[in-house]
């Protein structure tokens, strides 16, 4: 349907301003704000040039309030422009750009104010996440959770050197599997990147791809300018030489402007007749305007192109553009960082009708009626109804999560069995949960689960296996009901997933509680995704197992090392590694709730997991242990009054360090063994406990691990062991100002048994016996440990 007259109007002027206001901001930040440090912020004038028309098109025509969006990083101004005509951001944190507090460099969900779908910024993430946020759509509708919420589309804004990032290619496989529906990706296909100019014939294989995964694909290459020309006699022959123009030309010439398209056309076409007659009727400004209206800055082009798709499929639509469009510097391929100086900037102004002192108005320069454009905006379909972040209710957790118990298991077969007796109830706990793994469900001990709860797909699909009686302990069935999503062995996608998945509440209305199972070691694989997560605050629990040189006949390459580590540095994410599956059941009930808190007090979980068999304590789960477990350590064995060494031990390297205490005390006196549950909560309370007393001078609150070590005489010393790195528990000793020797994993692993190992990297009882002498004076310790 043709776009009415005034609608146009409107849209068109619309568009203008928010280009106009999002170079200002990006110049406001380099040459009126003042930068104490002298840096430049960055460009980006020249990539939200490329984009004004089609988010304008998006956000003030199309969109839906149901609709959700991921901006192109480098777009993050022109998605701050539109916010700010909506009335959704406010011009002091415009300019403050990239400043303190000010509106960020690419959007984000956690720290800008206006109404930010996805945080983007580490290319391709925040595209994959559109993918699996629909994925994540019908999953919630399937269950029957949408109520009268209509569906919306996930809609990625992307940059064609964009498309290189290697999770997008997997994200479009998992689409595939899972039957993708609600989807578009916009390319924004300016054929540049930050270095250089895209290979040619880019777009070929992007159709090409896109069809074979399923996807429908819109190319908008020509604006009305253009398809007017065509029609004109000799535009066919104008259209072959657009078509055959290599990119790095054709960005040459918009740089190089009207002048220099007319002589490489009359080069290379020659003396036609009719479209030379065709070339030689406009001017140098008009023939510069009428080859750079490329279909992605034409408006009409791109809401035909919008408003046409009538269905549920995944789209694709390859927008031509420009970089740097109606810039001074467009289709340089130096734009990326590229600034307008304060001249060209003045000159552009004044081309804007934009008086000085007036940069920051909302309508500032247009013709329109300010009262018809606010009430254009007002009616805006994806303004409606004001903001669109959604809330769900908490749902409530036990205090502690019941599994049946066994004289000796692994916290690997406990967290299997926690799950199972979850999946026996019918809680509304069990029936939010969501599990999914990289083709390593059963090796992880998700079957039992997956078995009661069945794998989720939109349509049913029954267990060949199982139908054709052929015994098989597990019975893999899909169905419209299940809560296991199965994935392809990406990494990327695991934590891809477990974003929008932990994003259900805010984005669908209904809380869901994901659950991911992989292998330690490969936690790094998809590393990036995972900070991704974390920092758009989405909310999930990862059980990675098995962990260390633990698993020892598999050699190095599954033998984790660094993990301990990032489970501590990595913001929003409370790692825990338990030795005894009750302190398991302890933390995965305390998770299922951190999960959920809200105004910054929750997050998201790790649980570092082995799968050696250990003989389980016999206890009481006290208020006073699960809370020690849950802080992140408690005395196994007290020290007394004149301890002169502490074990300080974490996960599976339990049975060593219980035995280096026995064999120790011997000789040492009140010998003290602490369980940490928990490197990255002890560490995290000590650091927040001293930043709250330098905040509060005066104040004497102690954290949980100055509590345990403050009864420690000043000259007792501490050996700490872990199966990782052993920086993860060598800073207990500046706790109190107490001598460490920190035992751990330093190096790649290799084959062998677990003694073998253990003896090897120096974390067997032995070992921790000689760190304690060598912090002690007296005999040295009369009985070893036997090597088997």
């Amino acid at each position: 349907m043709p776009i009415e007259p005034t609608r146009l109007e409107l849209l068109s002027a619309l568009a203008r301003k928010v280009l106009w206001l999002s170079s200002w901001t990006i110049h406001h930040a380099n040459h009126v704000r003042p930068n104490a440090d002298g840096l430049k912020v960055g460009g980006h004038q020249a990539s939200s040039a490329s984009l004004a028309t089609i988010m304008s098109a998006l956000y003030f025509s199309v969109l839906k309030p149901e609709d959700r969006v991921a901006v192109k990083p480098h777009a993050s101004p022109v998605f701050h422009a539109i916010q700010y005509l909506f009335g959704r951001q406010t011009r002091g944190k415009l300019e403050n750009f990239r400043g303190f507090k000010g509106a960020q460099s690419y959007p984000s969900r956690t720290k800008d104010t206006d109404d930010v779908d996805f945080s983007t910024g580490s290319v391709g993430l925040g595209v994959a996440q559109t993918l699996f946020s629909s994925l994540v759509q019908d999953y919630v509708k399937a269950h029957g959770w949408m109520k009268d919420r209509p569906e919306g589309r996930m809609i990625a804004l992307v940059g064609d050197a964009e498309m290189d990032e290697g999770n997008i290619f997997e994200a479009l496989l998992e689409g595939w599997k899972h039957g993708l529906r609600n989807t578009w990706w916009v390319v924004d296909y300016n054929r540049q990147s930050l270095d250089a100019v895209v290979r040619e014939g880019l777009w070929e294989k992007f159709e090409s791809m896109f069809r074979n995964f399923g996807w429908d694909v819109v190319i908008v290459k020509y604006g009305r300018l253009m398809q007017a020309a065509f029609a004109e006699p000799g535009g066919e022959a104008l259209k072959r030489w657009i078509d055959a123009c290599p990119n790095a030309m054709y960005a040459a010439l918009c740089f190089q402007g009207g002048a220099a398209f007319r002589k490489h056309l009359e080069d290379e076409i020659g003396d036609q007749g009719a479209v030379s007659q065709l070339i030689g009727r406009r001017s140098d400004d008009e023939l510069l305007a009428l080859m750079s209206n490329l279909g992605g800055h034409d408006m009409v082009s791109m809401v035909e192109a919008f408003e046409a798709i009538d269905h549920d499929r995944p789209v694709c639509f390859i927008a031509y553009t420009i970089k740097g469009i109606g810039l001074p510097f467009q289709g340089h391929k130096d734009n990326h960082a590229g600034l307008m100086t304060v001249a060209q900037m003045e000159k552009w102004r004044a081309a804007q009708n934009i008086r000085p002192g007036h940069e920051w108005e909302k309508f500032e320069g247009l013709s329109q009626q300010p009262a018809m454009l606010e009430a254009f905006l007002a009616e805006a379909p994806f303004n409606r109804d004001g903001r669109r972040r959604l809330t769900a209710p908490a749902i409530d957790v036990p205090e502690r999560l019941s599994f049946k118990p066994s004289p000796v298991m692994s916290t690997q077969q406990g967290f299997g069995l926690v799950l199972n007796e979850l999946a026996r109830g019918d809680s509304e706990l069990a029936s939010r949960i969501v599990t999914a793994s990289p083709d390593v469900t059963v090796s992880t001990n998700l079957g039992a689960w997956v078995n009661r709860r069945g794998l989720f797909a939109r349509a049913e699909k029954a267990d060949l296996f199982r139908s054709e009686k052929i015994p098989s302990t597990f019975n893999w069935e899909f169905s419209p009901k299940g809560q296991h999503i199965e994935l392809g062995i990406a990494e990327m996608n695991l934590f891809i997933l477990m974003s929008a998945l932990g994003l259900s509440h805010q984005i669908n209305g209904e809380r869901l509680l994901p659950v991911a199972t992989l292998y330690d070691p490969f936690i790094q694989r998809g590393l990036d995704a995972l900070n991704y997560a974390c920092y758009q605050d989405a909310r999930f629990m990862v059980a990675a197992t098995p962990s260390g040189i633990t698993l020892a006949p598999e050699g190095g390459a599954h033998q984790s090392i660094a993990t301990p580590l990032i489970g501590m540095a990595q913001d929003g994410l409370a790692a825990f590694e338990p030795a005894f599956v009750d302190e398991l059941s302890v933390i995965m009930g305390w998770g299922f709730r951190h999960m959920q808190r809200e105004g910054g007090e929750g997050g998201s979980v790790y649980l570092r997991l082995s799968t050696r068999t250990l003989e389980q304590p016999q206890r009481i789960m006290t208020p006073d242990l699960q809370k020690g477990i849950t802080d992140g350590a408690y005395w196994l064995r007290k020290p007394g009054e004149n301890c002169e060494v502490v074990i300080a031990y974490t996960g599976a390297v339990a049975p060593e360090a219980i035995e280096a205490v026995g064999l120790s005390g011997e000789s040492r006196r009140d010998v003290g063994l602490l369980a940490v549950t928990s490197a990255d909560r002890l560490h995290a309370g000590w650091t927040a406990a001293r930043q709250l007393r330098r905040d509060r001078r005066g104040m004497q609150y102690l954290s949980h691990v100055e509590q345990l070590l403050a009864p420690l005489p000043r000259d007792c010393g501490i050996v700490t062991v872990i199966d990782g790195h052993p920086a993860a528990l060598g800073w207990l000793g500046s706790v109190r100002g107490h001598r460490v020797e920190a035992l751990g994993v330093e190096q790649f692993g290799q084959t062998g048994n677990i003694g073998d190992l253990y003896r090897h990297h120096g974390i067997d009882a032995n070992a921790i016996i000689d760190a304690a002498e060598s912090l002690t004076s007296g005999a040295p310790v009369r009985h070893r440990k036997m090597a088997v």
